[in-house]
């Protein structure tokens, strides 16, 4: 009896499906699309002209004659919906603007509204751009951050900017019981469309300085009593099961890029959309390198993006989004 041939290699060939950017593309396990990307934008009160931030190249703080067309432009490149966050010329020890109807946040949301056709609009639902101190909500008399009295203030935060017209409300002050209280609020308002993005995972980040400046936040020490340990994963399942529990319609991790063993975790126990958010540090990085030529920023931010999407978020903030947008257009996706 002959003996069998000893198996040539390779038996197979991976490659064959790495040929030609026509067979990459057809074999894709992860695509981007204009509709997973979300916009964050900045308005500040009394800007008679769009200020260019000095630590995000390309970002600004809005007028209301910018922000909407920067609204209009997201919506007719099919992005899939706008982050406000508000800038105000006062602020005080317990947030009073953010409560304010006729405050710079609502304005915005008005504006954002009027000039979206329809484009979802998201607003921040937090108390650190309104607070002189800088911390996501209230202090007591120790000069601690407190979770129950703030709850409170958000669920009158919230009722202002859904009657301004948010259609969803990003809820990121990592307070117990935020989405709860949040929801209640809304729903005895009459608000009950309106969606609640719940910051599930929010980490302690370094990677937020850069939006510090785009707030100029007045922050005295950290949110480390708060905000999310680095360190920890699991942590973060516990959180997102409890906003799961009251109510959340969207679960966000921030950062993303640091944290997408976590967005991955999140997105296969949730069952709603996972968010994960392309952060301020994060984006600098990338524009930094690209700047002196380390990386070519194109595919630089195409990668990153792809890495979130592939990560399991449906839905990614990020300042790139309408530039990502109009290249996708530019090559047919």
């Amino acid at each position: 009896m002959l003996a069998s041939p000893a198996p040539s290699f390779p038996v197979a060939r991976p490659r064959r499906l790495r040929t030609t950017p026509g067979i990459r593309r057809l074999v894709a396990e992860t695509r981007l699309h204009a509709a997973d990307l979300v916009q964050p934008l900045f308005v500040a009160e009394g800007l008679t002209r769009p200020r260019a931030l000095t630590l995000m190249p390309g970002v600004v703080q809005h007028t209301r004659d910018s922000l909407q067309a920067a609204v209009a432009e997201a919506a007719e490149l099919g992005v899939g919906g706008v982050m406000l966050f508000a800038v105000p010329e006062e602020r005080d020890a317990v947030g009073s603007g953010a409560v304010d109807p006729d405050g710079i946040l609502a304005q915005a949301i008005r504006w954002a509204v009027e000039a979206g056709d329809g484009l979802p609009v998201i607003a921040d639902l937090c108390l650190d751009e309104f607070t002189d101190h800088g911390h996501c909500g209230v202090l007591d008399e120790r000069g601690r951050v407190d979770n129950d009295a703030t709850l409170e203030v958000y669920g009158e935060m919230a009722r202002v900017l859904a009657g301004a017209g948010a259609h969803v409300l990003g809820a990121s002050g990592m307070m117990d019981g935020q989405i709860g209280a949040t929801r209640a609020a809304l729903d005895a308002a009459g608000h009950e469309d309106t969606l609640l993005l719940a910051y599930a995972a929010k980490y302690a980040s370094a990677f937020y300085g850069p939006f510090r400046e785009a707030v100029e936040s007045a922050l005295v020490g950290d949110r480390r009593t708060y905000q999310q340990d680095p360190a920890n994963g699991r942590e973060a399942l516990r959180e997102v099961a409890l906003d799961l529990a009251e109510g959340a319609d969207i679960v966000m991790v921030k950062p993303a890029l640091t944290y997408l063993d976590v967005v991955a975790a999140v997105a296969a126990v949730a069952s709603v959309p996972t968010a994960a958010y392309l952060v301020s540090g994060e984006f600098a990085m990338v524009e930094a390198a690209a700047a002196t030529g380390a990386i070519d920023r194109r595919t630089a931010i195409v990668e990153a993006l792809t890495s979130v999407r592939r990560a399991g978020a449906s839905v990614i903030a990020t300042y790139w989004a309408a530039e990502v947008a109009r290249w996708l257009r530019e090559e047919g996706h």
